[in-house]
């Protein structure tokens, strides 16, 4: 880990040792406060990617049999629900945030029936694997996103079961944000997994 990481570590250390666990904390306030004066920022609700699907070229004989409409689309796409760049070497990882209910103590197994986390596979998608690497300039193996899931499903054996199938040999990209009130394991886990990603 180099010296910049190092630094991010002592930061978050002093922030979480004045902020634990006093109240639910928000992932781009997180990382806001820990990015100061560091060569690292988080941009929320990056629009990298509004337009992507606008310009995919289909085929006469395909565009013969789906409907098209008159006026040209102009926005089509997805936005992930935020960035963090190295702002020294360009390299980016997108994030998503996922909360969804889950089956735990007290509720029914069919809490858990969301589909937020189905969502999700999108980013496994060979066309936009692709784009998010050529444009994150992290390179295969390596997953150019990060899925950060809060809420119940964090502790739904089901759900958490089929995240940790889909997401096999690249856990890495994914963490449950289980207690929101402690940011520790949070950045501990950006430290040692995302960090080296970005460097």
């Amino acid at each position: 880990m180099g010296s910049e990481a190092n630094r991010l570590r002592r930061k978050w250390q002093t922030y979480g040792g004045e902020k634990a666990t006093v109240a639910e904390h928000k992932f781009v306030e997180v990382f806001n406060e820990l990015f100061k004066d560091t060569d690292y920022e988080i941009i929320s609700q990056p629009k990298d990617f509004n337009n992507i699907y606008v310009e995919v070229p289909l085929s006469k004989t395909e565009l013969s049999e789906i409907y098209v409409p008159k006026e040209k689309i102009q926005k089509h796409g997805i936005k992930p629900d935020c960035l963090i760049r190295n702002k020294i070497t360009g390299k980016t990882i997108y994030i998503e945030l996922k909360r969804q209910d889950g089956w735990v103590e007290g509720k029914t197994r069919a809490a858990g029936r969301g589909n937020a986390h189905e969502r999700l596979c999108k980013y496994f998608t060979p066309g936009l694997l692709k784009l998010l690497r050529k444009r994150s300039k992290i390179k295969s193996p390596n997953l150019p996103f990060w899925i950060v899931f809060q809420g119940d499903i964090t502790r739904d054996i089901c759900r958490v079961r089929e995240i940790r199938f889909w997401f096999d040999g690249n856990e890495t990209n994914v963490f449950f944000w289980r207690n929101t009130k402690d940011t520790a394991p949070l950045i501990e886990h950006f430290l040692d997994k995302i960090v080296p990603l970005l460097d």
